[in-house]
């Protein structure tokens, strides 16, 4: 690979700045294209009866579409219909602001299944994750 004179590239961990402005520089390039304005986050807390967390829900909507970026019920609270809670609840806030879409994407070896019977569909799968597992992408229409 050539390099002009006076330039370079740095290979390094995380850097903070550089992640903000790409992710400035990326959101305006996004909004320009598509008219769809800047992403708004989406924030789901559960909290157990005595105040500590339970689980909890990250997203951002843009536009018509709700992207679901981390879903998390601690392993004691599971199978005690957290997961299906924070959903529902993020959904119907998603609904509210205008969305008709939803995403979200889960490792193998984590909960597609879960988000199936929630009434996604898979959209496609990613390979390569460690482990010979997948990513699995999913889809669901809303508000409808």
């Amino acid at each position: 690979m050539t390099i002009e004179p006076g330039t370079s590239l740095q290979v390094g961990d995380k850097d903070e700045a550089l992640e903000q402005r790409l992710d400035d520089e990326l959101t305006a390039f996004n909004a320009e294209a598509t008219g769809a304005g800047t992403p708004a986050p989406l924030t789901v807390r559960a909290t157990d009866a005595g105040g500590e967390l339970a689980g909890g829900l990250t997203a951002w909507i843009w536009g018509s579409c709700c992207a679901v970026d981390m879903l998390w019920v601690r392993a004691d609270q599971r199978h005690a219909g957290w997961g299906t809670r924070l959903m529902g609840a993020a959904e119907e806030e998603a609904v509210r602001r205008g969305c008709t879409e939803m995403i979200v994407s889960s490792f193998t070896f984590q909960a597609p299944g879960f988000y199936k019977g929630l009434g996604f569909r898979e959209t496609g799968r990613t390979e390569g994750i460690p482990g010979g597992h997948q990513d699995v992408h999913l889809h669901k229409v809303i508000g409808a």
